[in-house]
């Protein structure tokens, strides 16, 4: 009998053989059912031995963005010009593209910057985001000039704080032309020219916490709306472009310190201690403070992420 059992039991396969065998078989039938996408750079270059040049003398080499394209709209100023400058750190060329007559003063500087230290180009188009022939025969010029097209931070959008009973059909056509249409036609512009150039990209819409919370004491009916489409229109073209090897991710800011924000503690001087107190951090955020948001969103650190938001609040929203 001892016999019998040691016989039968070497002539079974061990239940782990089958599992591997199984689990290999499963992989190559998938493999054979799902069509792989082209494997984004990235991934070649993490996997290089360690005595490579580049994996020794570059760290977190997915968070670069050199030889990089991409276009900033409202990028004249204000949270645009910051994340831009973010990108041409990381070794990107950006295009920044505002209606504004002359960028901000502090534009000059980071163009410079640009061109003397960190090697690259911070160039400026004046245009609005609302002329779509306009946005894009630019958006294609410069996919022509550079050859390329790799990414897009739709940065452009106004805000306008009036009751909901006195809004009137103009200033909301204004406000969603601006932050709904203007933002959808940039990144159709920007995705028809990774799509005719044949290169993978990311699209990064910037939204608003307001988007996802209706802000106790902001009355910006408009604004809070066109915010919700900005986040809706990001999964949708997420899970259009997505088989073009095109990503689109959603930023979602809380309260920022800027000259609009300024204005406002003008006019409602009693903000200047609620907003701070609304949030888990009880303060302000300031545009710094998304830069690497957008050097994340826009690289291949983010590979595997799209149609998401990336919500930054203080906490605003979590309570």
């Amino acid at each position: 009998m001892a016999s019998l059992y040691k016989s039968s039991r070497t002539a079974l396969p061990s239940l782990s053989s089958c599992l591997r065998a199984s689990a290999s078989s499963c992989r190559t039938r998938a493999r054979q059912r799902i069509p792989q996408p082209a494997r984004p750079f990235h991934v070649t270059s993490l996997r290089r031995t360690a005595d490579d040049q580049f994996t020794s003398k570059t760290r977190l080499p997915e968070f670069s963005l050199k030889d990089k394209v991409i276009v900033v709209s409202g990028g004249g100023r204000g949270l645009g010009l910051v994340q831009a400058e973010a990108l041409l750190e990381a070794g990107a060329t950006v295009h920044a593209i505002d209606r504004l007559e002359e960028p901000a003063d502090d534009f000059a500087r980071v163009a410079r910057r640009a061109r003397d230290s960190l090697g690259s180009s911070l160039t400026y188009h004046r245009l609005d985001v609302r002329d779509s022939p306009a946005l894009h025969a630019a958006v294609r010029a410069i996919a022509d000039r550079r050859g390329r097209m790799d990414g897009l931070i739709a940065a452009a959008g106004i805000q306008q704080e009036t009751p909901a009973l006195e809004y009137t059909a103009e200033d909301c056509d204004r406000m969603l032309g601006v932050n709904v249409t203007g933002v959808f036609m940039t990144a159709q512009a920007v995705a028809q020219q990774m799509v005719r150039l044949g290169n993978p990209g990311s699209i990064v819409l910037i939204g608003s916490m307001s988007g996802t919370v209706a802000n106790r004491g902001l009355i910006c009916p408009a604004y809070n709306a066109s915010k919700a489409a900005v986040l809706q229109l990001g999964r949708n073209l997420a899970s259009e472009w997505g088989e073009h090897n095109i990503r689109v991710n959603t930023i979602s800011p809380g309260y920022i310190v800027t000259a609009m924000t300024a204005s406002l503690f003008d006019r409602f001087p009693e903000r200047r201690t609620t907003w701070p107190q609304a949030n888990m951090l009880n303060r302000l955020s300031y545009p710094e403070e998304y830069r690497g948001a957008a050097v994340f969103l826009l690289s291949d650190a983010s590979s595997f992420m799209t149609g998401a938001d990336l919500r930054i609040d203080g906490g605003h929203c979590a309570w």
